[in-house]
């Protein structure tokens, strides 16, 4: 799968696993795991949505971004890197056309 980042900070961090551990600590190992999961995909739908990974669909005010399971409470989350995401003839995300993604952040979505 195709990754892109939300900016270049996020980008920097995630480039290098040392910046990953001095930002994120101990999930830094965590992250890893998922965005090897990630890379390794053909698309979207190769990422189980039970845990874990437990990847799914957000709603409310993060509509149209995705969800992946770091640990208890912290998230990766991403949305597809389309103008326009590939949608199902019901509307639904198409998951299996999800070939490019963006990663957004790292965050407890429970507080948020």
């Amino acid at each position: 799968m195709e990754i892109t980042y939300r900016n270049k900070k996020i980008k920097k961090i995630f480039d290098s696993e040392k910046n990953l551990q001095k930002t994120y600590g101990t999930l830094s190992k965590n992250i890893q795991v998922r965005m090897a999961q990630l890379k390794a995909a053909d698309c979207l739908d190769d990422i189980p949505r039970v845990p874990p990974p437990k990847c799914h669909e957000l709603s409310e005010n993060r509509k149209g971004q995705l969800s992946v399971d770091l640990n208890h409470n912290m998230r990766l989350i991403l949305k597809p890197d389309y103008d326009i995401p590939p949608r199902r003839d019901d509307g639904g995300l198409d998951w299996e056309q999800v070939t490019k993604i963006q990663i957004i952040e790292v965050v407890d979505t429970h507080t948020k």
